[in-house]
């Protein structure tokens, strides 16, 4: 049973590793803004195609920005949970994800 339980340890902290280290890009409005969230489910980058910016329509510009951000961060955490139920199989233990 100790054996089981380290072997999980090791299993966790190497998908946790993983998991950390993933970069996911997301798109929205055809490509004019590019989103780039961690696995850490942090912002790392935003792109803005200048068409957008030139179009003065602030409200849109935002509602693009949100929406890529979104977008990302859902994606992520996606492929977090699916690592990690991959290890639990399918059990949602608290604190996981």
């Amino acid at each position: 049973m100790m054996k089981q339980a380290q072997e999980f340890q090791k299993n966790m902290t190497k998908i946790q590793q993983e998991i950390e280290e993933l970069t996911v890009e997301s798109s929205v409005g055809g490509g004019v803004v590019k989103a780039s969230v961690s696995g850490k489910m942090e912002l790392e980058s935003i792109t803005i195609s200048p068409d957008v910016i030139e179009s003065g329509d602030v409200q849109m510009t935002q509602d693009l920005i949100v929406a890529a951000v979104n977008e990302g961060l859902s994606k992520a955490k996606e492929i977090a949970s699916e690592k990690m139920g991959g290890l639990t199989g399918g059990l949602k233990i608290p604190g996981l994800m």
